[in-house]
């Protein structure tokens, strides 16, 4: 164990670093980095890649979690850097770690083991794509070679832009702030976009504007407000604009909700407090899982589907994608959502499959992640023993926390994740802009972003109050 600790460190120092700054910056200085950080994303999310011609994706479902862009330099996104952090939780979760990241070195460690890992994880995700068909078109020889380090090396940037926020010049985190860009950058480009597109199959029939408002505005003006109310091709219009608003608004209901659980502190006599449980208690992190794990059998299966055509007993798994890398039968084609409300209808069964699909798995991720994650009744009992608090009229004995606890964690457990499983899948199947999981997360980021803000604000006018704030 302390020749790999020693092994960990050594390789640290030789990896790129940002620095953390010598001087803490301001607020206004803090959003100067963060916008550099995000255009510099945004940017190298329009840069295609070197002697990458064809854009066909067949990983979409994986754009939104991972804040990618097919067949740019952020082909891979943040996917490296979620993947590692996820697998070392994991690993702490489970004890499999012995670290007490209470300790500033074990802190520091843990630090640099994601950060080795990510370096791995960049090499090996940029080989699976190019080896494993993500990336279409690519020919073996100079072609693979040259995308392969652009990958790795737009990856390492995407890494260090993240380190960039998180060490103090920015607001927030890089992975945050990224995914917030690309969800609202979907959700602006649905509502406000000025491209003109076809409206019928024929290429000579009418055109109008792709995005909700010039739309709207234009049928407004020719005194066609009805064409407005429904498009084909799931053009955005008007009932999915009111369908996403509509979620949106009871997503942020929703995160406001929460039991509290009275304490008082065992050092200071006279305090009390309490201690929130939220509703939503392990957060999306079930429904990234659930999508990530759908993701990935659909890039399997399309592989299976490249290598194995024509065998019979796959048939049931997979059988046949379109242009875009869409399932068009088999499995998971009924693991995936119907594209709008005029799909839904068509298939009803294959809606009901997906959101019953998608809703259990969130369950079951939210149980195990509760478990491993350190968000246990036995967890946060030990975190409240440690922080020298009680429940009033209880015991003090971290058995009889746990017991207070188990009353509320693990039902409340289940029912965020079938509250974040269930709107997840029904808003895809409505349509709405960004999809369900996109909007679930731009939400949550949102949120959090403004309580960042309130409190650094509050650092800035009173430090000392913006900490007793912190810790409560």
């Amino acid at each position: 164990m302390a020749s790999l600790r020693d092994f960990v460190k050594s390789a640290a120092t030789i990896l790129p670093e940002v620095p953390k700054p010598k001087q803490k910056p301001n607020l206004s200085e803090k959003f100067v980095w963060t916008g550099l950080a995000m255009i510099c994303y945004l940017v190298m999310g329009i840069t295609p890649l070197y002697l990458y011609g064809n854009k066909g994706d067949t990983l979409s479902a994986l754009r939104i979690i991972f804040a990618s862009q097919q067949g740019t330099l952020i082909t891979l996104g943040i996917g490296p850097i979620v993947t590692a952090g996820l697998i070392l939780q994991l690993l702490q979760g489970s004890d499999i770690l012995k670290l007490d990241l209470g300790n500033p070195d074990d802190r520091a460690l843990f630090g640099s083991a994601t950060k080795i890992l990510t370096f791995i994880v960049i090499a090996v995700e940029s080989g699976a794509y190019l080896l494993g068909g993500a990336l279409p078109s690519v020919s073996p020889g100079t072609q693979t070679i040259v995308i392969f380090f652009q990958l790795v090396g737009a990856s390492i940037i995407v890494l260090l832009l993240d380190e960039l926020i998180q060490k103090g010049w920015g607001i927030g985190s890089g992975i945050s702030l990224f995914i917030l860009a690309g969800v609202a950058q979907t959700f602006m480009w649905y509502t406000f976009s000025p491209q003109t597109v076809s409206l019928s199959s024929s290429q000579t029939g009418p055109t109008g504007f792709f995005g909700f408002v010039p739309a709207f505005i234009d049928a407004a003006v020719t005194n066609s407000l009805s064409s407005i109310i429904t498009r084909p091709d799931n053009y955005p219009d008007l009932v999915t604009f009111v369908l996403s608003c509509a979620v949106i608004l009871f997503i942020i209901y929703i995160e406001g909700m929460r039991v509290e659980v009275p304490i008082t502190s065992v050092k200071y006599k006279g305090f009390q407090g309490v201690y929130p449980i939220k509703l939503l208690y392990v957060s999306n992190i079930p429904v990234i899982l659930v999508s990530a794990l759908t993701a990935n059998l659909t890039f399997v299966a399309r592989i299976l589907n490249n290598e194995f055509t024509g065998s019979s007993w796959l048939h049931y798994f997979v059988s046949g994608f379109d242009t875009n890398g869409n399932p068009t039968g088999g499995l998971v084609y009924y693991l995936s959502p119907p594209q709008g409300l005029a799909s839904t209808a068509a298939d009803p069964v294959r809606a009901v499959i997906y959101v019953a699909f998608l809703t259990t798995m969130a369950v079951l991720f939210a149980r195990i992640w509760v478990e491993i994650g350190g968000l246990s009744s036995k967890a946060v009992a030990k975190n409240l023993m440690n922080a020298d608090v009680q429940v009033p009229g209880f015991r003090r004995s971290g058995l009889s926390l746990e017991q207070v606890l188990n009353r509320y964690i693990p039902p409340i457990t289940v029912i965020g994740g079938l509250i974040i499983g269930f709107v997840a899948s029904v808003s895809d199947l409505l349509g709405v802009f960004g999809t369900g999981i996109g909007l679930l997360l731009m939400c949550d980021i949102i949120l959090q972003y403004y309580q960042m803000l309130v409190k650094e604000q509050l650092e800035e006018f009173s430090p000392q109050l913006a900490g007793i704030l912190g810790q409560s």
